[in-house]
């Protein structure tokens, strides 16, 4: 790695520690300035040398401190590694614009690569414009509850990285540098002052709220931006085509619609949930048209304005003398006045800035994009070319990708929830008096006559429970939001836990009892029905339940009628909760290509929606590779991927990294969508076999340990910080399914986030040693060189390599000496030590494999700067650690004092911002 080009990062994270040591003096003394002193120091001690000594001069340090200076060292340790990630993301963004700034060749994941690598692959003109014709890439926004950070301190990252920002980029006074210094130091000191953690937990509409902070950090700009570069990129390629590139990029939200597990989630809250979004927008467009008022004094003594121009100046309510001679201002006057409108009678919301005059709202979103076509329009026509491409052509694209809506919701739950709807909506109107007791068969047959009939099951005048009045109310609601917003604005409904065709049919027909499906000659569905397969078993069910309901006629009428288009969701993190990592990957890679298979055969395009998480353990890692390994065939140029947690933050809480972020997306599924990138140094089915049989040894060892291992439950429950991350207030929805100690029951987040606050990261590695071990075995034993068959798997396919790279980073993470302390959690010493054996056993054969294929020496040798990013940090997440067992054995022993607890919580939130990806 060149040092030289990392020293702007040491200098920035040299400068915020002393900044925040500066503050700890300051507030808290000399006395505890000089303990976290000497918890650093005797920390970075060990990190580097190991040494016990210094392992046993931390616990003498840390041991015996007062609760209010261990809360003080925590917050301390917990900021630094804060700051520290502020430092990190904006050394990036440096290290990428000097990157472009040199004209040096184009980055992996940037438009340009992309179109390199199209070019490299002969792909004609003809097939890049088919593929934006059709193409639909989305990254969804969900609330689930792994972002620690409260939006107010995550408003203080931004204005640190702004001062830092402005260091680098200005050559400043030494006035201006000492106005940059105090400003830095004051935000510093704001951190310290505020509350790190949430004194309740979330509601669903902070969390809607939290959501719509993003558009105005970065998708208000970012996105319009993305569109420009691209048709400019696309122009100057290919310049013979004419590139008009419809609003193919969306980012779409489960804030507000996901009810799985989330009883606060409600047909009030929906609708509230819209209100916020498009109250959002309709502000974002008054700002703008109000600035563009400013940018256009264009006088009509000097210009000329086409007859529509004049036409729109003429109606506006702007009848000032001033702006007589000033066509596009009053024109903007009117349109803001329509804008202003249009925000109280949709969302009830008062512009800041009062409108001149009275006017009609608009009816859509299109009517005001017809009017701002009129400006630029006029512009473009009478030499005034170069001002329709700013601000004018940014506000324009954002009104058609981001409508009255803001950002379309998707309806989820769960199947069960489904399927006692439909037994109660049944029963009630005497068609069938025990649903739930019908075979699966029987089932389909009267769930298709029911949607084939006009006759309603629901009544107004019967009783319902609670649950499918509620479910009711959701659907009845989404209705009419669809007709206050437009269909743009409730898209979808999933349906988690799918698991057979009847899973589908329910759903359809409570779309039909709300009106969004229509039976008849010619049947109508509204939104997207998309089922979600979970459980390994069911994504290896999952092609033969989509044969089966295409073989429905009913049903596939419904998908003709939406232009034989059909989405399917793949979940990533129940997947591995239940079968592990390696087998999880698997799964979902084979089910990708039986599902392109079998919608091949109907003639229906396949969709599909990835729902990742942050963590390697529920189908997180960096995005561009994750997308170009997936199966040829199963990107076909769209594709949805869930955005969770603090992951949101990361990506897309600055515009220079959300930029990034979203041009990686595009160029990653244009090159996955046009280029046999799996097949291109040998055939990738040819490592099929061995994959099979990789799968089953690790799903055999995960199994074994997670859920046939006798006392697991316990052991985990002991060891981990499971119980205290669900009392910690970071997000609306229950940590676990149903009231239950069992794991099949807790969400796959809190599972993945108390291993990794523990060090361990299980879910991101377990049984990979014991299924090489065991295929290497049997390899030597059929005469064949099993290493050599892993080494060529790894350079040549692009989904191992991206499998083995995740864990090698997760790997790289853990910290066996950490984990054993946890270990000493657990009661009863012979299941603590049988436990702990046999996960220490499996990480050392994990390791040992895993650095072999990749013939590596250690972890990380192809990412120097995360190698160097955790060296830097486990020092100050070392403490942290320590301090988290300790008040984990006083509160587990009935310590009462409040401090204990929520010096838990803290360390929970100073680990999770030094690992970066929680859960």
């Amino acid at each position: 790695m060149d040092t030289n080009k990392d020293e702007p990062l040491r200098t920035d994270i040299r400068l915020l520690g002393r900044v925040l040591g500066d503050t700890v003096r300051e507030q808290e003394g000399d006395a505890v300035f000089d303990i976290v002193e000497r918890v650093r120091q005797t920390a970075v001690s060990f990190a580097r040398n190991g040494d016990p000594a210094a392992r046993a001069e931390l616990a003498a340090l840390l041991d015996p401190l007062p609760r209010e200076t261990t809360q003080a060292v925590v917050r301390a340790f917990s900021y630094f590694l804060q700051l520290a990630n502020i430092a990190e993301d904006e050394h990036h963004i440096r290290r990428r614009r000097a990157h472009d700034l040199v004209g040096s060749p184009p980055r992996e994941g940037s438009l340009i690569f992309a179109l390199d690598a199209l070019h490299s692959a002969n792909v004609s003109p003809e097939a890049v414009a088919d593929f934006f014709a059709h193409a639909l890439v989305a990254p969804v926004l969900t609330a689930h509850p792994t972002e620690v950070q409260r939006q107010s301190l995550i408003r203080n990252h931004r204005d640190i990285a702004r001062l830092l920002d402005q260091r680098e980029r200005l050559q400043m006074t030494p006035e201006e540098e000492a106005e940059n210094d105090l400003a830095l130091a004051n935000s510093v000191l704001t951190l310290w002052q505020s509350r790190m953690l949430r004194p309740v937990r979330l509601k669903v509409l902070d969390e809607v709220k939290n959501g719509i902070t993003y558009f105005k950090e970065t998708f208000f700009t970012e996105l319009p931006r993305l569109y420009i570069q691209a048709t400019q990129q696309l122009h100057k390629r290919y310049p013979a085509q004419r590139w008009a590139l419809p609003p193919f990029f969306r980012v779409g939200s489960w804030i507000g619609g996901d009810r799985d597990g989330n009883p606060f989630v409600t047909a009030e809250i929906l609708r509230e949930a819209l209100r916020l979004q498009s109250a959002a927008a309709l502000n974002h467009y008054l700002e703008e048209v109000h600035e563009l008022g400013g940018e256009l004094p264009l006088s009509d003594l000097l210009i000329k304005v086409t007859p529509e121009l004049l036409a729109l100046a003429e109606h506006s309510t702007d009848h000032s003398p001033q702006r007589s001679d000033e066509p596009y201002r009053r024109a903007l006057s009117g349109i803001y006045a329509r804008l202003a409108a249009t925000a109280r009678v949709l969302d009830h919301f008062e512009p800041v800035r009062h409108e001149i005059g009275h006017a009609e709202p608009y009816a859509t979103s299109d009517a005001l994009r017809a009017d701002l076509k009129v400006l630029a329009n006029s512009l473009k026509l009478n030499g005034s070319a170069n001002l329709a491409g700013g601000r004018l052509r940014r506000l324009l694209r954002a009104v058609q990708v981001f409508g009255f809506h803001l950002a379309p919701i998707d309806l989820r739950q769960n199947s069960e929830v489904h399927a006692r709807s439909v037994a109660e909506l049944l029963a009630g109107a005497g068609r069938c008096p025990d649903y739930e007791a019908l075979s699966e068969a029987e089932r389909r047959k009267l769930l298709v006559e029911e949607i084939s009939t006009p006759r309603p099951l629901y009544s107004p005048y019967l009783e319902y429970s609670e649950e499918t009045q509620g479910e009711l109310a959701i659907f009845f609601a989404a209705r009419e939001l669809r007709q206050r917003y437009g269909a743009a604005a409730l898209p979808n409904c999933i349906i988690s836990k799918t698991d057979g065709v009847s899973d589908l049919l329910e759903l359809a027909l409570l779309l039909k009892e709300s009106g969004l499906l229509l039976p008849g000659a010619t049947p109508r569905l509204d939104v997207n029905i998309i089922p979600l397969f979970e459980t390994i078993e069911d994504l290896q069910k999952s092609a033969a339940t989509m044969e089966g309901v295409f073989a429905i006629p009913a049903y596939r009428e419904l998908i003709a009628g939406r232009g034989n288009e059909h989405e399917v969701m793949l979940g990533y993190s129940d997947s591995n909760k239940d079968g592990g990592f390696l087998t999880s990957g698997w799964e979902l890679y084979k089910a990708e290509i039986e599902l392109a298979g079998v919608f091949r055969s109907h003639g229906v395009r396949l969709r599909l929606f990835h729902g990742r998480g942050g963590s390697v353990g529920r189908g997180g890692g960096p995005s561009y590779h994750a997308i170009l390994a997936q199966p040829a065939g199963a990107v076909s140029g769209q594709i949805r991927l869930t955005e969770q947690g603090e992951v949101i933050s990361t990506k897309y809480g600055n515009p220079d990294t959300g930029r990034r972020n979203l041009e990686v997306l595009l160029a990653a599924t244009l090159e996955a969508s046009l280029t046999d990138h799996e097949n291109k140094v040998e055939p990738a089915e040819q490592f099929h076999a061995v994959m099979d049989e990789l799968s089953a040894r690790a799903f055999n060892a995960y199994r074994g340990l997670i859920y046939e291992t006798p006392g697991f439950t316990t052991y985990f429950r002991q060891s981990t910080v499971v119980s205290e991350i669900a009392s910690l207030n970071i997000g609306s929805r229950p940590a676990s399914r149903k009231a239950s100690e069992r794991i099949e029951d807790l969400r796959a987040i809190p599972w993945v986030f108390s291993w990794a606050q523990c060090r361990l990261m299980l879910p991101g590695w377990y049984g990979f040693g014991a299924a090489v071990d065991g295929y290497l075995a049997a390899s030597a034993q059929n005469g064949t060189d099993g290493l050599a068959t892993l080494r060529r798997m790894v350079k040549s396919w692009p989904f191992f390599q991206s499998l083995l790279s995740n864990m090698d980073m997760v790997l790289a993470k853990t910290d066996l000496a950490i984990a054993s302390r946890y270990a000493e959690l657990v009661a009863d010493g012979e299941l603590r030590d049988r436990i702990f054996s046999q996960i220490k056993a499996e990480w050392a054969l994990t390791k040992r494999h895993l650095l072999s294929i990749l013939e590596q020496d250690d972890f990380l040798a192809d990412n120097p700067l995360l190698k160097r990013s955790l060296q830097l940090r486990s020092p100050y997440m070392d403490p942290l650690n320590h301090l988290q067992v300790e008040l984990l054995k006083r509160h587990r022993s009935g310590e009462t004092d409040e401090r204990v607890a929520r010096g838990i919580h803290l360390t929970i939130n100073g680990i999770a911002s030094g690992l970066r990806n929680s859960g």
